[in-house]
Order: structure tokens, then sequence, then C-alpha cells
């Protein structure tokens, strides 16, 4: 028996969308149409999530559907809001208007860091990759020990790490704490689903650090591919091609430095090329100078047998990048501090309209 409308999904279609925002009479209206579209639980947002769980074949032409339908409506939405916010010109709306009425509420500035978020989740659910989520307290299990660190390890310290008191669950006493980095979600991830997938995880993290370029939470969006064949051209391709399209520099540079992580072998760091002008200012995909932005490398044959993958058969890689940064060196915001000041002046300057569509290259 199918279930009453009213616990129905919307369609997911053009025509409908394209009706809920001209039936919205004004921007708040408008604003939660956004949220029931393009929201953390929004129609289109669930969609892309399930996009995981279908072959490749399926997930790639799904995928360019959705992110075409994504794009459009953006569009309509920016439209309706400009509509919205036009003055009416005809003389009976002028006559009919009572000007001791106050005025209308209008449309706030969205955060850098949420539009950076959205600019990066549209550029690789653009590639194909899936979103995936999962919770910032985490067991000392999911975020060190299936990433292959030891218990000396010196990111497992007290220094580091914000931890809560050991608790029981439903393996015994477990040692809880808020996540450090993304890459649990990846854990959790990998050990739902069977290969071949890839997907970000995109989210909030904390480690105990606080200066002009780090803050005791950040926000990290990290990325994992796990096929048969994968090799780290295919990693080099996709982390090039992501940071051209989010910087808007067709020729950009990546530089890869041989590193150490112990969730994957072999690591590197990977820099960027950039110029600082005689202002200070810096310049991304300019000048001779290198800048260091993100760490990557083939997964650790131990994290996959963790999570119950045959490294003989299949290989991944991942990356992770800093959000923050990614958005201080684009939109050149001198202070990472400043982001969490709540100060509408700064938010004014360097925030976005709320409706304003990201580009995804």
């Amino acid at each position: 028996m199918p279930p009453p409308s009213s616990f129905s999904a919307p369609p997911l279609t053009e025509a409908h969308w394209r009706a809920r925002f001209a039936a919205a009479a004004d921007a708040a209206a408008l604003a939660r149409e956004k949220a029931a579209l393009l929201g953390k639980k929004g129609a289109l947002t669930l969609a892309l999530r399930r996009l995981a769980a279908l072959a490749p074949d399926a997930r790639r032409e799904q995928g360019q559907r959705l992110n075409a339908l994504k794009r459009s409506l953006q569009q309509a939405l920016t439209e309706r809001q400009a509509d919205l916010e036009r003055p009416e010109s005809s003389a009976a709306a002028s006559e009919s208007e009572d000007v001791s009425l106050p005025l209308a509420p209008r449309l706030g500035r969205l955060h850098p860091l949420s539009y950076v978020t959205e600019e990066l989740a549209a550029i690789f659910l653009q590639l194909g990759f899936a979103l995936e989520e999962g919770p910032e307290i985490e067991t000392a299990a999911n975020n060190f020990t299936a990433l292959n660190m030891p218990p000396l390890h010196p990111a497992r310290q007290m220094h580091d790490t914000f931890y809560f008191p050991p608790r029981k669950n439903q393996s015994g006493d477990a040692q809880f704490l808020l996540r450090t980095h993304t890459s649990p979600v990846q854990i959790r991830a990998m050990r739902r689903t069977k290969p071949p997938f890839r997907f970000i995880a995109p989210g909030r993290v904390y480690r105990c650090d606080s200066d002009q370029t780090h803050t005791p939470m950040f926000h990290q969006i990290e990325g994992l591919v796990v096929e048969d064949g994968i090799h780290l051209g295919h990693l080099r391709w996709v982390l090039e091609e992501s940071l051209q399209r989010f910087f808007a520099r067709p020729h950009l540079r990546l530089r890869f430095r041989p590193s150490y992580f112990p969730f994957t072998e072999p690591s590197f760091e990977v820099d960027v090329q950039y110029r600082r002008d005689q202002k200070g200012a810096l310049h991304i995909g300019e000048g001779t100078a290198w800048l260091e932005i993100l760490g990557c490398g083939m997964v650790h044959a131990n994290v996959l047998r963790q999570c119950g993958i045959n490294p003989r058969r299949h290989r991944g890689f991942a990356f992770g990048l800093g959000i923050d940064r990614l958005a201080m060196l684009k939109y050149g915001m001198g202070d990472l501090r400043e982001f969490f000041d709540g100060d509408l002046r700064w938010l004014r300057h360097f925030g976005f309209a709320p409706l304003q569509a990201p580009s995804d290259g």
C-alpha cells in the first residue's frame, strides 16, 4: 500500500520546484523552499547522497542529471529572489502600500565557510563523488586505531585532542572524543558499503590549537576513492582538476612532496604556486613560490583490512583539504579567528548573497 501523500517525498523535477518558488510570497518563504530543496535534509541533497549506492555507470549518469538540475534550480532561486526584491512599478500597487508598516525582513549574508563548502561539494559532485557525513563525537577506535595509528601515536595525546570521560557502549568500555579529522566518516562508509565507491566527507573537526591560522574548531573536506586499478595518476588528476576549478585557474600547477601519514602509503603533501604582491596579498596560480595546501596518498593496506576490504584486490586514494584555509586563500581573509567573531561588518564584507549559486567549474 503506498504511503499517504503527506508523507511522500516531493517530486524531484524542475517544474515542481519552479512552481514552489513562484508561489513563495516573500523572502522568508523562499528561504524555506531553498532549505526544503538544498538544505542538509533537502530533497536534492538526499538524492545526491543516494548516488553512492548506485553502480558506477548509473551513478555517473544520475549524478550529471542531478547536478544539471541543481544548477538550473539555483538560477531559478536567484531570479525569484530578484523578483521579490524588485519594487512594484504600478500606481495602484504604490497607492495600496501602507507606509506605516515596518520594513519587510531582508535575507542576511551567507558565511564564507558555508559558501566555500558548497563550492567544493559542487565541484566534487560534478566529478562523480557522493556525499557522506558522520558524527562529530567519535570513538578513539574509529578516529585513530582504524586509521593505523598505534596507541602511543602523538596525535592521540591530550594536548592535541578533546577527550570525554570513558563510557560504555555496545562493545564495552570505549574512549570518546571530538573527532580530529573527518577520516572516521571514511571508515564508517567503507564498513557499510562495498567497493567501488568514491565520496567526500565535509564537516567540523576539533583540535587543541588557536592562533592566526588555527582555531580549536575548523572545517575539513576529505575524499576517498576505492576501485580496481586505482593509481597515483588518478589521484593527481582529481586534485589538479578540482583545484583548477575552485581557484578558476585552468593552468594551476601543483607540486607533490613525499611525506608521512599513518593511513596512507605512499603519502604526499601538495603545494600550490603563488606570488605575493607589494601590498602583501597572495595570488594563487601565479609566480614561482610554493604554499602547502593539502595532504594525500594511497590508502594504507592496514586501513583497508580494518574495513573488511581486501588490499590485494582493491586499491584507493584519499586526500584532505582545510576548508577554512581555502576560503582565506581564495577570498583574501587574513585572520582565521575572524571567521568566528560574529562581527556583522566582517560578514557584510566577506559574506555572500544567501541564494547565490556556487560555481562548480
